[in-house]
């Protein structure tokens, strides 16, 4: 296929070629922005291995009835309206692994977003949340922190 048939197809079908293009540049701006945005998304399995190594303290932004029936063994509960990257919980952690949790993701991915621009130099959240720590069939821990 030739340049000058590339362009009579995008020709005959403006909109479909529209969409190609904007399709690519969408894919291409998430992607540079993931790289750039100072926080790291994180399976389960790389979860775990940061807590064993270096100690990451865990945040879990559920729910408290969430939080109760079931967290990451020596997370912290802190309510979503409550959280603040300046309160005493986080105190002296700027220069610890701090990972945010929720059951899904999305909060804890906010949450990130706000403890990087607070300063915090290792930040990360856990990728699909408590769901996927339950899917990828790790232990969780009933009851109150």
């Amino acid at each position: 296929m030739s340049f000058d048939e590339l362009l009579a197809f995008a020709g005959r079908h403006m909109y479909l070629s529209l969409g190609f293009v904007g399709l690519t540049l969408a894919i291409l701006y998430t992607e540079i922005a993931r790289l750039f945005r100072g926080y790291k998304a994180l399976r389960p399995a790389e979860l775990t291995a940061l807590i064993n190594r270096d100690n990451a303290l865990v945040i879990d932004l559920s729910a408290s009835n969430d939080f109760e029936k079931g967290h990451i063994a020596g997370s912290r509960s802190v309510q979503p309206s409550q959280f603040d990257p300046e309160s005493k919980l986080l105190n002296g952690a700027k220069a610890l692994p701090v990972v945010a949790v929720c059951r899904t993701g999305q909060a804890s991915a906010d949450a990130a977003k706000r403890l990087k621009k607070a300063g915090f130099e290792q930040v990360y959240w856990l990728d699909g949340g408590i769901q996927a720590w339950m899917q990828a069939e790790l232990p969780l821990v009933k009851g109150r922190a």
